[in-house]
C-alpha cells in the first residue's frame, strides 16, 4: 500500500527555515511540533501495516492532525509577519 509522508518539511515546504527556528526558540512550538510527529507517524504505520481499525478511528486522528497542522500553520504565519516587522 502506497502512503503520503506527511511530515511538516512535506506539508509546508515554504516554512522550512521558520519551522527549525520556532522549534528552536518555542517549547510550545516544539511541543506542538513533536505531537503532530507521534499523531503522524501513528497514522502512517497504521496504513502501511494496513492495521485493522476502526475507519472512524482513523479518519479522527487524521482530522486531529489537519487541525494540529492548522494550528501549526498559523503560528508560522505569525511569526513570519514578526519577522517582516522587525527587517
Amino acid at each position: 500500500m502506497h502512503v503520503e509522508h506527511h511530515d511538516l518539511y512535506s506539508e509546508l515546504p515554504e516554512m522550512r527555515d521558520a519551522i527549525d527556528t520556532l522549534r528552536a526558540e518555542s517549547g510550545h512550538f516544539a511541543s506542538m511540533c513533536a505531537r503532530y510527529d507521534r499523531l503522524t507517524g501513528k497514522v502512517e504505520n497504521l496504513e502501511v501495516h494496513d492495521m485493522p481499525v476502526a475507519d472512524f478511528t482513523l479518519e479522527d486522528m487524521k482530522k486531529m492532525r489537519v487541525k494540529l497542522k492548522d494550528e501549526i500553520y498559523q503560528l508560522l504565519l505569525v511569526f513570519r509577519i514578526g519577522q517582516k516587522h522587525c527587517a
